[in-house]
């Protein structure tokens, strides 16, 4: 069980501004040309989303589309995209921090004193461009200082410097107590981990089961990392998971089996379709499934009694994950999926708990030890 300290350097880009400076030296030089000034970037639609066999994340395809100023129909577009990126450009010369809503209301102004017309009426006009400009600029939300919620909790022997507000602190969250050290948005810029004393990494679907472990000092005991996305996985989240993962420590999934359960551990693995402009920088296609599985009916005989009705959702998920070929390339997922539409039954990991609360642990260490989970 060997201790792992090396330092992995981080993906996070290290010239933002240039990017977004060479943006609007672009925009000029095309208008000294007497050009329309003009803004490209990938297609984000559904139809440009593959799926990369190899690396096993979701990228997007060759497919682009190009806005022009001197076009009635793209004008406002284009001007929104500019506008965007200048903020951001502001925001990294004070650097200073705010979320996708402050920067919508930084952006909330008039165009003029007799002009009835704002530049953004509804937030999703700025945050649909600031995804445009992630993706073609080849940058992430956090490297533009735009930050979103925090969700997502850890415990584990771990340490993490972080540079923040003009102050670095040391985080051991090892030493956190019950509730745990919450994973901001951004782990990439001035933060960095220092230390990870584990063997892997345990991501629990539910913050509740995550306090029972963390309250048995299951990671203490197993020597791992305890992380908890709470429901949908954000992030900044997904990006420390494959941050650890790039520590060559095995990422274990536990999640219910049900239409949630498996969209997490999919979004985890592959990533997402619409994030799928950043690919491998989220996704970590080496992390597995350890249940609860409909498997586990036959294991475990009480499990049988704990099972609820499937929903539609669970039902119709089921069947759309049969048609995703990166799922439906797995035997071992299409029998699960199948069992789920044959049955109508679901199973959640809260039914662990049935025979005695400590029990999860005992699950969970039987499936690792054993390897029995899914791909």
């Amino acid at each position: 069980m060997a201790k792992r300290t090396e330092p992995i350097k981080s993906n996070a880009s290290d010239d933002t501004v240039d990017k977004l400076e060479g943006l609007g030296k672009t925009l000029l030089t095309e208008i000294e040309k007497e050009q329309s000034p003009s803004f490209e970037a990938p297609l984000r639609g559904r139809s440009n989303v593959l799926h990369n066999e190899k690396t096993g994340f979701l990228y997007l395809g060759d497919k682009k589309e190009k806005r022009f100023f001197l076009n009635v129909a793209q004008a406002k577009k284009f001007m929104q995209t500019v506008a965007v990126a200048a903020k951001c450009k502001k925001f990294k010369d004070e650097n200073l921090h705010t979320s996708i809503r402050g920067l919508f209301y930084q952006l909330k102004f008039t165009l003029g004193e007799d002009i009835d017309e704002e530049l953004f009426e509804e937030q999703t006009e700025s945050n649909d461009l600031v995804e445009d400009l992630e993706v073609s600029l080849a940058v992430k939300r956090e490297d533009l200082n735009l930050s979103t919620d925090r969700k997502g909790v850890v415990a584990g022997n771990m340490k993490i410097k972080d540079k923040f507000g003009g102050s670095e602190t040391t985080i051991d969250c090892s030493k956190q107590g019950r509730s745990g050290w919450m994973i901001p948005s951004d782990v990439d810029n001035g933060m960095e981990i220092l230390d990870v004393d584990a063997d892997y990494v345990l991501v629990i679907e539910k913050d509740a089961m995550w306090q029972r472990l963390n309250e048995d000092q299951f990671w203490r005991k197993e020597r791992c990392i305890l992380i908890t996305p709470k429901g949908q996985a954000s992030r900044g989240c997904r990006r420390l998971i494959r941050k650890l993962a790039d520590r060559k420590l095995p990422i274990y999934c536990f999640m219910d089996s049900d239409a949630w359960g498996w969209y997490i551990y999919w979004t985890i693995k592959t990533g997402s379709m619409n994030l799928a402009y950043l690919g491998g920088n989220i996704a970590t296609p080496e992390a597995k499934f350890i249940g609860v599985s409909m498997s586990d009916l036959d294991t475990y005989e009480f499990l049988k009694k704990l099972t609820i009705r499937a929903k539609d959702v669970d039902i119709k998920r089921a069947e759309e994950m049969l048609t995703y070929p990166w799922i439906a390339k797995h035997p071992e997922w299409v029998k699960e999926l199948k069992t789920v539409l044959e049955i109508k039954k679901k199973l959640e990991q809260d039914a662990l708990q049935g025979p005695r609360l400590t029990f999860v642990g005992d699950y969970v260490r039987e499936k690792i030890s054993k390897k029995l989970f899914l791909p």
